[in-house]
């Protein structure tokens, strides 16, 4: 009998403890190599832990207990046999935390997402079935599309997104009088740390403007399909904001700055940090350089992160950094918010929901779609006028978008060379 040791590894500097968040296999089942066995809670961030080696495993730790880096948490029986029936792994991309040897017998790290969600015909897989619990989804109303209807965490996540069906309006909720305790994760409590620290060591102020999106949407309209059908990738608001935000940047450079002990940081770059929701809560992972990226760049660059916070796959060096954050709410109705910074960062911008309202153009007034924007800064390096100007700036990019193509300017501008 060859055992192998499962041992936590490191997930990032200054991380000295994780949390084990979720089994995704069970005492005794056959597992392979690369294949994720648990996930782990950290207080940056929840990450896959892949098998060392392939054979039958055994847990040596219960789900939400806290162990250091370093600690033996299971064990592998690598003589085992591979159980009849267990698919072969599909090939998948390496990951910054994990990266497998680029050998001729293992050509790239392996995952075994479809064996582990396909030993029990119609029921959740491991990872499935803590989703379901932690959301109160009913299991018999998730369609499961692994082998022989296995519901995957896809399905449920999928259905999470489409929202629940409206039967608990009509029959009513709990009644109980029962309550339950469930402990903090590393990340909520990490959060939770950040956000106090935050009220308590900024000067903290927020100004607001509104803005007319009737021309983004009228852009829009007009070459939405042209656009997918030329760059692979819808047009949406988020990356007018992300482009009008780095062309405000560049003229309001102290929005785009941090403290550092009795130093201000300012930066020649625009690492702008994308609130995203997933499935295990707020996410804000980096889309670097983006002052250097077009609409269609910039599209796919926050689908592609959303998509990795959707499956929980995005690494510690996707969340970490940025020198400015922008959050919607809108998408899920908010009218008006003020958004924490995110530290260390200096601002963060909210977009809210768009709402048709009456306004005033030319002395007329007129019916528009107008969506309230906030701005959030640290008063200690950003003055009011860079506060204002820079909100100022944006709106007038929003609302003029042909100016997003040339520097904030118009074609005219650029052309008399003002």
């Amino acid at each position: 009998m060859a055992i192998v040791e499962v041992k936590v590894p490191s997930p990032g500097e200054s991380i000295t403890e994780v949390e084990i968040a979720a089994w995704l296999k069970e005492n005794g089942d056959y597992v392979q190599l690369d294949e994720d066995i648990c996930e782990v809670d950290s207080d940056k961030a929840t990450l896959g832990l892949p098998a060392p080696e392939a054979g039958s495993i055994e847990i040596l730790v219960e789900e939400g207990e806290t162990v250091n880096v370093g600690d033996v948490i299971a064990k592998i029986d690598t003589s085992a046999k591979k159980p009849e029936g267990v698919p072969v792994a599909e090939v998948k991309e390496e990951t910054a935390t994990t990266p497998a040897p680029k050998t001729e017998t293992n050509p790239a790290a392996a995952t075994v997402t479809a064996a582990k969600e396909s030993y029990a015909s119609g029921h959740p897989s491991v990872a499935a079935s803590k989703l379901i619990r932690e959301n109160g989804v009913a299991a018999d109303k998730v369609n499961g599309t692994g082998k022989d209807g296995r519901i995957t965490k896809s399905d449920v996540v999928d259905y999470i997104a489409a929202g629940f069906d409206a039967s608990p309006l009509v029959q009513g909720w709990g009644g109980t009088r029962d309550s339950k305790n469930k402990k903090m994760s590393s990340l909520r409590k990490k959060i939770a740390q950040r956000l106090v620290t935050v009220k308590q060591e900024t000067a903290m102020l927020t100004t607001f403007n509104e803005v007319d999106m009737k021309p983004i949407m009228d852009l829009r309209k007009k070459y939405k399909q042209k656009f997918i059908e030329t760059h692979g990738v819808g047009v949406g608001f988020m990356s007018f904001f992300t482009k009008a935000v780095t062309e405000a940047l560049n003229a309001f450079p102290l929005v785009n700055s941090m403290i550092d002990g009795n130093e201000i940081v300012s930066f020649d770059f625009a690492d702008i940090a994308i609130a995203v929701s997933s499935p295990k809560g707020l996410m804000v992972p980096v889309l670097r350089n983006a002052e250097q990226m077009s609409l269609a760049e910039i599209e796919s660059g926050i689908k592609g992160l959303a998509i990795k916070a959707r499956d929980g796959k995005l690494t510690l060096q996707e969340m970490t950094g940025g020198t400015f954050t922008i959050t919607n709410g809108g998408v899920f109705g908010s009218m008006l918010s003020t958004p924490i910074i995110n530290p260390p960062q200096s601002a963060i911008l909210g977009m809210h929901n768009i709402v048709e309202r009456p306004v005033a153009i030319n002395g007329k007034v007129a019916i528009r779609p107008i969506m309230y924007v906030a701005l959030s800064y640290d008063h200690r390096i950003i003055d009011g006028k860079d506060s204002v100007g820079f909100l100022v700036r944006v709106k007038e990019l929003l609302e003029n978008p042909i100016k997003l193509m040339f520097g904030g300017k118009t074609p005219e501008e650029v052309l008399l060379g003002l």
